[in-house]
């Protein structure tokens, strides 16, 4: 469980990590806006990937799943 825990809190602090980076680059004047899409994108795609993990890992630390059983994490999912 401690190893979720630990997992967890890094996922959080990656997507504050990327808030942050968007953040400064849509209050970057000098960048165009043409230019800031082209940053955010590759940004916002990360922290989806990231607000999957985060999702799932919690799913997780609140149903372990059962020595020698499959974890359930795609039954829960609704896409």
């Amino acid at each position: 469980m401690m190893m979720i825990d630990n997992s967890i809190l890094h996922v959080k602090n990656a997507l504050a990590d990327l808030d942050t980076e968007v953040q400064k680059i849509l209050t970057d004047w000098s960048i165009p806006l043409n230019e800031k899409d082209n940053l955010i994108l590759p940004i916002l795609q990360q922290k989806k990937v990231l607000s999957q993990t985060l999702e799932d890992l919690e799913y997780l630390k609140a149903n372990p799943p059962t020595p020698n059983q499959p974890c359930g994490i795609s039954k829960y999912r609704q896409d």
